[in-house]
């Protein structure tokens, strides 16, 4: 397989490999880059959740980023029958929520190990037989807040940092094998399991950020279940908009061309990191962050003379 042929058995498509598939993004890109004519082969780490995939006819399998046995048997199953897996999409994932400095620490490397070393890990595994044969693409699901951070969900954007500075050099090191490394940063998608378990997460620990806790929970509630409307629910997307921008940058691979580095979906998405770039820390704080996102509040200063 060169960099411009499919996987060897795939026919018109090609194999493609996607984590987190039992609901929101993974899930729909499964669905999309299937009925696009790819052998997908769907994974989650539980794969009772998989069975409607499976009813249509979609591949499935178990697969637990945050297991290394798990992931190299499922690469191990895709290349036995392929020869390659002609894309990865790394699309498993969670939001932790709550303050820096109230964040248990096992927590926080929970939170890497999925969204970050598992993402590593499994490129680490396809790229071989990628290289061997090439080609092949690898699409890694960041986030707007890949590009930017908001109060409350600092460790959460530090993992999307963190793909976002893997894949610029991933990209640049496989490039001349024929493998395409590519970003797809979504705004607010309205996923109802992904904002629960970001909801959740919100649990009281000091009264110090209570308030907080209290008004960030409203507010992310209300973007991804739309209960009330508010500027980034009005804009939130659908998964299914996410998998169709993945599905058209697996299809170029596929065909041999080269994408683009990184695609945001989604209005917000696009206006947002445009105003990233074009202004400073200070100014997009005032602008942005602090006037649409909830912040903590302490204490008002008291004013000279005040003795109250």
């Amino acid at each position: 397989m060169t960099g411009r042929e499919p996987a060897p058995g795939s026919g018109a498509g090609i194999p493609v490999l996607i984590t987190g598939c039992s609901s929101g993004i993974g899930r729909a890109c499964a669905l999309r880059l299937h009925r696009a004519g790819h052998t997908v082969y769907a994974t989650a780490r539980r794969p009772e959740t998989l069975t409607e995939l499976a009813a249509l006819g979609v591949h499935t399998m178990a697969l637990d980023v945050t297991d290394e046995e798990s992931m190299a048997t499922a690469v191990a199953k895709v290349e036995a029958a392929h020869g390659a897996v002609g894309a990865l999409v790394n699309s498993a994932g969670y939001a932790m929520s709550g303050c820096i400095e109230e964040a248990a620490l096992a927590e926080v490397r929970e939170q890497f190990e999925t969204n970050v070393y598992g993402l590593v890990r499994l490129s680490q595994l396809v790229l071989p037989a990628m290289r061997a044969h090439g080609g092949g693409t690898i699409v890694n699901i960041s986030s707007i807040f890949g590009r930017y951070a908001v109060p409350g969900s600092g460790f959460y954007n530090a993992t999307k940092h963190a793909v976002e500075g893997l894949s610029d050099s991933l990209r640049n090191e496989v490039a001349d094998f024929g493998v395409r490394v590519v970003l797809v940063e979504p705004g607010p998608v309205r996923t109802t399991r992904f904002g629960a378990t970001y909801v959740a997460n919100l649990r009281p620990v000091s009264r110090s950020y209570e308030t907080f806790r209290r008004e960030s929970a409203e507010y992310f509630e209300a973007i991804y279940t739309g209960s009330r409307r508010t500027l980034a629910g009005t804009f939130a997307i659908q998964s299914d908009d996410v998998a169709r921008r993945v599905a058209k940058v697996v299809a170029k691979g596929a065909r041999g061309a080269r994408p683009r580095a990184r695609y945001p979906v989604g209005l917000l998405a696009h206006s947002t990191i445009a105003l990233r770039r074009l202004t400073s820390d200070v100014l997009f704080d005032h602008l942005f962050v602090r006037r649409l996102f909830p912040v903590p509040r302490g204490p008002r200063p008291r004013k000279q003379g005040d003795h109250r």
